[in-house]
């Protein structure tokens, strides 16, 4: 079974993550989770902040943004990452952990 463009977005940010040690999971939407919560879930020196996968150009739904607002305002962070994004991720994860940019995607 092919990928889908956002699974492929989703892989290579997971590899991001795994290259720098972020603590990650992805949301379980089995009825019991909550609509419009990011795809992934991290935390790294203990700050929290979430990650919604897009590809194609594609953004977030309206409940997405409901979603991401409400972790901004808990005093989390969350971003929206597609393709043109993938290589500010790593930089992004070295802000957050306080640290200067070390020439890692």
């Amino acid at each position: 079974m092919p990928k889908t463009p956002e699974k492929k977005v989703k892989d290579k940010v997971v590899s991001i993550l795994k290259e720098h040690g972020v603590y990650y999971f992805f949301a379980a939407m089995n009825g019991l989770g909550r609509s419009g919560v990011p795809d992934i879930v991290c935390c790294v020196d203990g700050k929290f902040f979430a990650i919604e996968c897009k590809a194609n150009g594609n953004t977030p739904t309206t409940l997405q943004i409901r979603e991401m607002q409400k972790i901004t305002a808990a005093g989390g962070i969350a971003i929206v990452v597609d393709e043109t994004k993938l290589d500010t991720l790593g930089a992004f994860i070295n802000l957050i952990r306080g640290n200067a940019y070390d020439g890692r995607a």
